[in-house]
């Protein structure tokens, strides 16, 4: 155990602030080493690596002037680096600032003119740079907070290759207490980054030491009570019926509940084999594999988390199923005899979660017998973290920390609400903070007595991260709940394994930093330097598994909406990834941009087309300019004639189908405001994807070119849909010496279509019964008014849906 230095000494350089940052020797020398070069720092949870960037930044203003810029995953990470730097730094408060998705894109344009140093998500940085709003040329210092996120499809990736590209004077430092798993992991990493050193130190160094106390790790076991294994065996005995149909199609030989997941990827591509070999069994498989999916995360839920947040994830499902479009897997899903046994035993269910008696034991101990005062409870479940949170306040004082809202409608946290629980935390005003992921990664949360996981995570990274909430000012312990015979008992291996190697990676690390740097050196500043214009190489876009981050949610995952892995996602991490696409303000008429040898090539693209790699990759290439905006109409505006409607397969086939007429809206349009109205449609298989006769594709084609004079064009996948729209763009501006225009409007609904889109929005009905309504009806008030019979007397509408929309227009309003 360390004990505290009662003459403690304080750091005197440039810019840096008298009497504040503590003369910690691995500090400075990390910081010394990293000011030299591109640097992965790699320091144990809570020592400081926040202070050893602030140094590097220091020097890097002092000497080459400039801006500094950092990188962080989440809001409340940059807002806590932002306070922290304006304490550190001899700089003026206002020349630091905080980019993030809740400041509009043209204040942070005119703000990165005058700051010095720029905190800030990575989604945000890559938009602006995407859309031309900020340049890094005048960049002296870029750091990577959390960098083990460089991998896969992740901004910092995107930022990384630019900023080597375009900076003056270019320093990267990396930072991470846990950069990977093993070596090949953390080459990864400083490859897409462009690190050419690594600098280690490790619990085991004697100045660390000084610093740091022993944590204590105990893993508690629970039984699951008879009730639940009972709701668990009703849902494994349907996996195992679906996986059994799974079983005669030929794409496995096993029907175990408890089948990997990196197994049942491999069923789905078996699947997509079939599918892509026009066999029409591929398609009963895919939505069988679909319904497993959906079983194994109840499954999952019941086992791991809470019944109540199984009860949770059954409403969605039902909600769901009643949805205009629901798959037929998920309709399959609620109206299965032993699913609804399972939900009717649920429903009944009136007990405690062991997990939540055992969690109410540990706190008790650590505040009552141990004298603590403060502890965090993780849980991977944001539905978990609010019952939690309600069951604990009968005993403690207890506050929730989650990201933000999620598209199934869970109340999430806003960055204000975030910082002033975190402030009240660390004051002392509560003793529980029951937290999802957003609390994992760097936040100064104060050193607490107890860190609890609610369940183990099956990533050895986000283990250390957790664990590092403990044990920076005294002696910290963590307890991990592990309900016996489930998954959590694999995570808990997965993750020890993982810990252990990444552990002994960074052991070895510190003797073999040479050989790592030579081979650094001779791949990772090459890697951005062999891109060009043309090359196949594209833009890293958002995956990820955290809470928080910047809006938008990660789509698949069931329990924790905001952007957080559910249990079913551990294969691979999902990075957050930011909505800004709302945040321009509208397009008020026509723009022009000159296409001149002077300004180069110009495409505008929509904001809502940064879901794809299309704009980021542009934006790499010579000659090309790219520049967002909120388009009134196409996707990419390539010159004042051509506008281009880009169109997946899918969302080609959704149109035919009835589910989205938008379309020949869309395209319409484009004609009235282009002279040349380009559709293209992107992807494979489009004869033979979904169940849509050939002849009705043909005819959407052509009524899009006879009927609307468009252009239809294919691309195989994105960076295809890129390299055309590049060729057409240098065609227009550079040989036609055409300008950029953007201009026109969305042309206003029809009454019609007005009464549509009213009945379409009543409980989710959907275009084609909303038309069979007015048409039965006549009359919006008539179908408002309607009886569940009457309505179920309509074609395509059955008793669910008319239901629902009593259910939806009878209900009183609870505000």
């Amino acid at each position: 155990m360390a004990a505290a230095d009662a003459d403690v000494e304080y750091l005197d350089r440039p810019l840096v602030s008298e009497g504040f940052l503590e003369d910690r020797a691995y500090q400075t020398q990390l910081a010394d080493a990293a000011s030299k070069t591109h640097t992965l720092v790699c320091l144990p949870t809570g020592l400081g690596k926040t202070t050893v960037s602030c140094l590097v930044t220091a020097h890097r203003l002092a000497e080459y002037g400039g801006t500094s810029l950092m990188l962080a995953p989440t809001k409340p990470l940059v807002q806590q680096h932002a306070d922290f730097y304006r304490e550190a730094l001899e700089v003026a408060d206002d020349d630091i600032v905080v980019f993030t998705g809740d400041v509009r894109p043209d204040d942070r344009a005119e703000l990165w003119e005058s700051a010095r140093i720029v905190m800030a998500t990575p989604q945000v940085v890559e938009n602006d740079l995407v859309g031309n709003r900020i340049s890094l040329a005048d960049v002296t210092h870029i750091t990577f907070d959390e960098c083990h996120r460089a991998t896969g499809d992740y901004a910092y990736n995107y930022i990384a290759e630019r900023y080597h590209a375009d900076a003056e004077e270019p320093l990267v430092t990396g930072m991470s207490a846990s950069p990977g798993g093993d070596e090949e992991e953390i080459l990864t990493v400083c490859e897409n980054l462009g690190l050419v050193e690594v600098e280690v130190m490790t619990d085991a160094d004697a100045d660390v030491e000084k610093h740091t106390y022993r944590t204590e790790v105990d893993w508690q076991h629970v039984d699951l009570p008879d009730d639940v294994l009972a709701i668990r065996d009703a849902l494994n005995e349907v996996i195992r019926e679906r996986l059994a149909k799974l079983k005669e199609l030929g794409v496995t030989n096993s029907t175990d509940p408890n089948m990997s997941q990196r197994d049942l990827n491999k069923v789905r591509a078996q699947l997509q084999r079939l599918i892509n070999n026009d066999d029409s069994s591929g398609y009963k498989g895919m939505s069988a594999h679909a319904e497993v999916m959906k079983l194994r995360r109840a499954t999952e839920l019941v086992e791991t988390q809470s019944v109540e947040s199984l009860r949770r994830y059954f409403e969605r499902q039902r909600e769901q199923a009643r949805s205009s479009g629901a798959s037929k897997a998920s309709q399959r899903f609620v109206s299965e005899p032993k699913v609804k046994e399972a939900m009717r035993l649920a429903e009944e269910f009136d007990g405690l979660h062991p997990k939540f008696r055992k969690t109410r034991i540990l706190l008790a101990e650590t505040f009552g017998l141990e004298g603590g005062s403060r502890a965090i409870v993780f849980t991977e479940s944001r539905d978990t973290a609010e019952t939690l949170t309600e069951f604990l306040n009968e005993s403690f004082d207890a506050r929730r920390f989650v990201g933000q809202g999620d598209k199934e409608g869970s109340d999430g946290m806003t960055q204000t609400e975030q910082k002033e629980t975190l402030d009240a935390f660390r004051a002392g005003e509560f003793e529980v903070l029951v937290s999802t992921s957003v609390a994992e990664e760097g936040l100064d949360v104060p050193d607490v007595d107890l860190v609890l996981f609610y369940e183990p995570v099956p990533k050895g990274v986000r283990s250390i991260q957790r664990k590092g909430r403990t044990g920076r000012a005294s002696e910290g312990k963590v307890v991990v709940l592990i309900a016996n015979d489930t998954r959590d008992e694999a995570f808990f291996w997965m993750a020890q394994n993982e810990e252990k190697q990444m552990e002994e990676e960074l052991r070895s690390l510190k003797g073999m930093t040479s050989e790592l740097e030579s081979e650094l050196s001779q791949e990772s500043l090459g890697s951005f330097e062999e891109s060009d214009g043309d090359s196949a190489t594209t833009a890293k876009g958002a995956t990820d598994d955290s809470d928080d981050d910047e809006g938008a949610d990660a789509p698949v995952d069931d329990g924790e909406g905001d952007g957080q892995a559910g249990l079913d996602s551990f294969a691979g991490e999902r990075e957050e990834s930011e909505a800004s696409a709302a945040e321009d303000e509208e397009n008020d008429g026509v723009a022009a941009v000159a296409g001149t040898d002077e300004s180069g090539v110009e495409i505008v693209a929509d904001q809502r087309e940064l879901d794809s790699t299309i704009a980021r990759d542009l934006s790499k290439r010579d000659g090309i300019e790219t520049r967002l905006e909120t388009l009134a109409v196409g996707d990419y505006v390539l010159s004042d004639r051509v506008v281009v409607e880009r169109k997946s397969v899918d969302d080609f086939l959704d149109t035919l189908l009835g589910e989205d007429r938008s379309m020949f809206e869309q395209v319409g349009d484009a004609v009235r405001n282009y002279a040349r109205p380009v559709v293209i449609v992107e992807g494979e298989n489009l004869y033979g994807k979904r169940n849509v006769h050939p002849n009705a594709i043909r005819g959407a084609l052509a009524s899009l070119a006879v009927d609307f004079g468009a252009s239809v064009l294919f691309t195989e996948d994105e960076q295809g849909t890129a390299n055309l729209l590049d060729v057409i763009a240098r065609r227009e501006q550079e040989e036609s010496d055409r300008e950029v225009r953007v201009h026109g409007e969305k042309s206003n609904k029809t009454l019609d279509e007005q009464q549509e889109y009213v009945v379409s929005s009543v409980a989710e009905v959907g275009p084609v019964t909303a038309r069979a309504l007015l048409e039965s009806f006549g009359s919006v008030e008539a179908v408002m008014t309607a009886s569940e019979q009457e309505l179920q007397e309509v074609e395509g509408v059955g008793p669910v849906t008319a239901q629902r929309v009593r259910e939806v227009v009878g209900s009183e309003y609870a505000d």
